[in-house]
């Protein structure tokens, strides 16, 4: 089976700008980390329900990212999440941005599954990473 990769949109606004003009470096960090917890709703996965009962979160443990061309107030951009490897305890993504089909960054992003109350690295839910791997 092919695996699918999410998209999500996200529109730049001005207050995501620096004085260039230009999305601000860190804010395309912000843009992959929406459209992860979208990724994470359309999954079924309630981040809250998850931290309640089953005490566990995903937090992000390392991020690469590339910076290829910038976005600018206005754009429209496609964040493309994909879910390229599970372990027992954590979780690979390939997250790109693009705007007009050009990608403009990409990032990699390795997240761990730790325990809510010790901040310890636990195992994935069965259920939840069943559902990460058909995606």
């Amino acid at each position: 089976m092919e695996r699918v990769i999410f998209e999500w949109i996200a529109r730049v606004y001005f207050e995501d700008t620096d004085s260039g003009g230009v999305v601000y470096h860190t804010n395309y960090l912000k843009f992959m980390e929406r459209a992860r917890t979208e990724w994470l709703r359309k999954l079924g996965l309630n981040q809250i329900k998850l931290k309640q009962e089953d005490k566990v979160m995903f937090v992000v443990r390392k991020i690469d990212i590339q910076y290829k061309i910038p976005a600018r107030f206005n754009d429209e951009l496609l964040i493309q999440t994909d879910c390229v490897k599970t372990t027992d305890y954590s979780i690979m993504l390939k997250q790109n941005i693009l705007r007009d089909k050009q990608t403009i960054t990409e990032g990699s992003v390795e997240i761990v599954c730790i325990n809510s109350d010790l901040f310890k690295p636990v195992r994935i839910p069965k259920m939840a990473k069943q559902l990460m791997e058909i995606i």
